[in-house]
């Protein structure tokens, strides 16, 4: 089956582009996006997903303002030519890799926007996070990207006009595909397990250089993926953004983080690393408040990934950021948005954190459970700063 995307040559194989690589209803393609005032003033968060095999495609957008967290959500029926549309919400790729535009038309539920990414670094591909649980069975399996920029344009909620202004704002944006757990899982046979998620990432600006950390662990704190790095900002508007790796790698990846007490959320964390040269890196994180990933779909008792709601839906929500009930599996995935400290630097960004089931390390029990307490624990104790 042809569509409009073959016109273009970019086919990875002999199959037309609208053939998914296999009939697993977990195949997905997905952009996200999220952006601070450099002060924390307000934080946006955006995303769209096409599901081919589910023949889904939906999206989300999403701001906290003035203590409050406004989202505007749209799923319908994918159209073959994966459109990069649905309801009121639309991504444009201007020019891939550099400027993307985010588009939230009027709506019922009073949130429109219209702003443009630019990036300020290359596209910086991460390793790729493929799991196969303990029966043998693929869990997941996908590739994505990240990059840093800035956004522009403006945003209203309600009778609010928020002016973007990209010497203040920054931006973050993702580009992912291959399978992961989305929609109404598939029925089997085999006995259910408890779940176990022990996620951090980290896509940090400064002023004149960007940072990023992804990790996964089990619930004895082994890894089986990380990455860090020192990542450059272009050189100019015309720099390339891809085809090229000025990144540093670094490495002896740890974390210190305290819990907010009786919630699986930061109330302070450190990153350190070894740079390339052997020399200590440690970035101190201090929390503004957290964003819940809801309001995007992750884990959205409504609106979640790949859910069906027919030709189209269109709603929102807007709640407290203080009004979440944070024992609530839809309150686990979260980025709490903070201002980082990277010695004589000041900067801003998230970390990302998804904890379900126990973790060792940070002393997490059961599989939604609080923690007990804020002691400040760490991981990988190899290195230390103090050394």
């Amino acid at each position: 089956m042809l569509t409009p995307f073959d016109d273009y040559p970019i086919h990875p194989s002999a199959d037309p582009i609208a053939h998914p690589a296999s009939g697993n209803p977990n195949h997905y393609d997905r952009y996200f996006f999220n952006g601070t005032e450099r002060d924390g003033e307000f934080f946006i968060g955006g995303a769209m997903g096409h599901y081919p095999v589910r023949g889904v495609v939906d999206a989300a957008f999403s701001v906290v303002h003035e203590g409050v967290e406004h989202s505007v959500f749209a799923s319908g029926r994918m159209p073959l030519d994966r459109s990069t549309e649905v309801g009121p919400l639309r991504v444009e790729v201007l020019e891939p890799m550099r400027t993307l535009r985010y588009v939230v038309s009027p709506n019922d539920q009073g949130l429109e926007a219209d702003v443009t990414f630019r990036a300020r670094t290359i596209a910086v591909e991460e390793p790729r996070q493929k799991r196969i649980g303990a029966d043998g069975v693929e869990i997941m399996d996908h590739t994505r990207l990240t990059q840093w920029g800035t956004w522009e344009g403006i945003i209203h909620i309600g009778d609010t006009t928020i002016e973007v202004d990209p010497s203040r704002v920054f931006a973050v944006r993702d580009r992912s595909w291959g399978t992961r757990p989305v929609g109404e899982p598939a029925p089997t046979n085999r006995p259910q397990r408890m779940p176990q998620v022990f996620w951090l990432w980290a896509p940090l600006h400064f002023d004149d250089l960007c940072t990023h950390l992804a990790l996964h662990e089990n619930p004895d704190g082994s890894r089986w993926l990380e990455s860090a790095l020192r990542v450059p900002l272009l050189a100019s508007d015309d720099a390339p953004t891809y085809g090229t790796d000025p990144t540093e790698e670094l490495t002896e990846i740890g974390y210190e983080i305290e819990w907010m007490p009786g919630r699986r959320e930061m109330q302070w964390a450190a990153l350190n690393f070894l740079g390339q040269d052997g020399s200590p890196h440690r970035i101190e994180l201090e929390r503004f408040y957290t964003f819940r990933m809801r309001g995007i779909g992750y884990t959205n008792p409504h609106w979640s990934h790949g859910s069906n709601h027919g030709d189209l839906e269109v709603g929102g929500e807007s709640i407290g950021v203080d009004d979440f009930d944070f024992a609530d599996l839809s309150s686990m995935h979260i980025q709490t948005l903070c201002r980082a400290r990277y010695g004589d630097r000041v900067g801003i960004g998230v970390l990302e954190q998804m904890a379900l089931g126990s973790h060792a390390p940070t002393k997490l029990d059961g599989i939604l459970d609080g923690a007990n307490n804020s002691t400040r624990h760490f991981s990988k104790l190899g290195y230390h700063p103090d050394m």
